[in-house]
């Protein structure tokens, strides 16, 4: 069985790079055939970047794999949660090629956040120690920001991650928020917006660790990407304010050891 790990895609080489460096390591670590392939967008990255390897998106890796007679594949999602990218995009396009290409036998791992969260919290609170030693400080408020979701099962991941890291982070202030969400009163389940937060009073002066629940870096949690911005107007306006950016979770070495544990556990068949 072939397996692809997946995600939402970008338009940033470095995404892929990290999409690519982790299936090789789950590769190495399981023994399993493992391909990354970003659902969307990725394959518009100039090869240049790719270190001359061109990014192909997941339907067409597959038509290439069915084409070269593979028939049976695994889906490893690199999400948090249950996105609809995952639970209604891709079962619609699936449908769709075997409607015109035959037989495809597909099941897929669960999401990162499988209804326990001391792992992911883990390494969220690794995370937030080597921001401290790296800027000598001692107890800091924390954000634990994601992108923002029209799925209010999304959002209750973030809610839940950052319940799990107070209880890790003991007696230290934990707020959740995201970077974005939609316009209307149904996508409030995002609020409060890491915009907002930083201009409340209780948040607005002092060290402010941005705790990144990220998975690669693109457009939002790259260097320069919407977080660094959103953070950067928060201090022009705020000059007492200092908001400190940790590392992502997707660069962690036991994110593998989680999609391992998630490769090795129950399967949903598409």
């Amino acid at each position: 069985m072939r397996y692809f790990l997946v995600d939402n895609g970008s338009l940033r080489a470095e995404s892929v790079l990290n999409l690519r460096r982790v299936a090789r390591e789950l590769a190495e670590r399981t023994g399993e055939t493992i391909t990354a392939a970003s659902l969307l967008h990725s394959n518009r990255i100039d090869p240049a970047e790719l270190g001359g390897e061109k990014a192909v998106n997941l339907e067409r890796r597959l038509r290439d794999c069915w084409a070269a007679g593979e028939r049976e594949f695994g889906l490893i999602p690199f999400f948090f949660g249950p996105t609809g990218a995952i639970t209604q995009y891709w079962p619609e396009r699936l449908a769709f090629l075997r409607e015109h290409m035959g037989p495809v036998d597909m099941e897929r791992t669960g999401f990162l956040f499988e209804g326990e969260g001391e792992e992911l919290a883990a390494i969220l609170r690794e995370r937030i120690e080597e921001v401290r030693t790296e800027n000598g400080i001692g107890a800091a408020r924390v954000v634990l920001v994601d992108h923002g979701s029209p799925l209010p099962e999304v959002a209750a991941v973030r809610n839940l991650l950052a319940a799990e890291l107070r209880k890790q982070l003991v007696g230290e202030a934990v707020a959740a928020a995201s970077m974005e969400r939609r316009d209307g009163a149904y996508y409030a389940f995002n609020e409060p917006l890491l915009e907002h937060i930083l201009r409340e009073p209780d948040w607005n002066g002092g060290d402010v660790i941005i705790s990144m629940l990220f998975l690669s870096p693109g457009r939002h949690a790259g260097p320069g990407g919407d977080i660094a911005e959103i953070c950067r107007a928060a201090e022009e306006e705020f000059s007492a304010l200092r908001t400190l950016r940790t590392g992502l979770v997707g660069d962690h070495p036991a994110i593998v050891a989680l999609l391992e544990k998630r490769l090795r556990g129950p399967r949903v068949k598409l």
